[in-house]
């Protein structure tokens, strides 16, 4: 059977035929006229090899091949008009799981009040934060396994970005730090021992990124790969953690840090969500989307 010759209507005409046994209420039941639901009763014959509808008496009757065609005729269609039915995600039923790549900040911040949302809502869904990798090494085979990435800048390809919330930077010391306040002054930020962060993918701290054009460099006595880690480091030891102030809000009076002003400052910091572009009418991704584009919101409601 060669299926490039096959008219995908004469599957419908077969089954209204098939359920009606009655070519004048099949041809009703598809809307076609009498003498062109018969033209494809003749045609279905040829195809089958098979009469399909025999008359007997006043009645036309199915023959047993008809018979056997009816089942599964009707489970094939049923399939084919739910290619082009929308999918729906039922997020109370649903066990998807989703791939969220984000730094560490973005779990602290986002994704407590995000498994709240998601745990009420969709208690059988599974989120997975994959590790942070710098969009030097989000290459196209990892970036297809990813539902959504939370990070600044917009150097994702194939994806779309909105703008979940915004941040600035502060300096994180522990209480009763040496220095305390004078780190609002230049000379005592310069001579201060610093902790940077360089989150994989990154060749440095994205603060000294943004100071060495204007030919400041800090005194680097520690790197390591995430904030949380650095604000750990700050709360122990006189080291100087330069990072996103809603981070150090939120740790704070967990790990005995005070929030100091820096004599620099390198304005807003943005975070946006970004989204596979294939994923963007996807029913679960869309769900998703909102439910962290709220919690970006209700995060942006609290003061820097």
């Amino acid at each position: 059977m060669n299926l490039n010759s096959l008219d995908l209507n004469l599957l419908a005409a077969l089954d209204a035929l098939l359920r009606e046994a009655n070519v004048s209420r099949a041809a009703m039941r598809i809307g076609l006229s009498q003498p062109a639901t018969s033209h494809a009763l003749q045609r279905l014959r040829d195809i089958f090899g098979d009469p399909l509808l025999v008359r007997t008496g006043a009645r036309m009757e199915l023959t047993p091949r008809a018979q056997a065609l009816r089942a599964p005729l009707a489970q094939a269609l049923d399939q084919v008009r739910g290619l082009f039915v929308r999918d729906e995600f039922d997020a109370a039923r649903s066990e998807r799981p989703f791939r969220l790549m984000m730094p560490d900040l973005a779990v602290e911040l986002l994704m407590p009040p995000l498994m709240e949302k998601v745990t009420r809502l969709a208690p059988n869904v599974r989120i997975d934060v994959v590790p942070w990798r710098g969009p030097a090494i989000f290459h196209a085979e990892f970036a297809r396994t990813i539902d959504l990435v939370i990070s600044i800048g917009n150097a994702f390809k194939g994806f779309h970005r909105q703008l979940l919330y915004t941040d600035s930077d502060a300096l994180a010391v522990r209480r009763g730090h040496p220095a305390g306040v004078k780190l609002k002054r230049r000379d005592a930020f310069l001579a201060a021992r610093h902790v940077g962060v360089i989150i994989r993918g990154n060749s440095e701290d994205l603060i000294d990124t943004w100071l060495r054009p204007r030919g400041i460099e800090r005194h680097i006595s520690l790197v390591v790969s995430g904030y949380r880690e650095a604000l750990h480091v700050a709360a122990r030891t006189d080291l100087v953690a330069f990072v996103p102030r809603r981070l150090i809000a939120a740790l704070s009076k967990q790990l005995g840090l005070v929030t100091m002003t820096p004599p620099l400052d390198p304005g807003i910091d943005e975070q946006f969500m970004f989204y596979p572009t294939r994923a963007q009418m996807d029913p679960g991704s869309i769900w998703l989307r909102r439910l962290m584009l709220e919690t970006g919101r209700e995060l942006e409601k609290h003061k820097r």
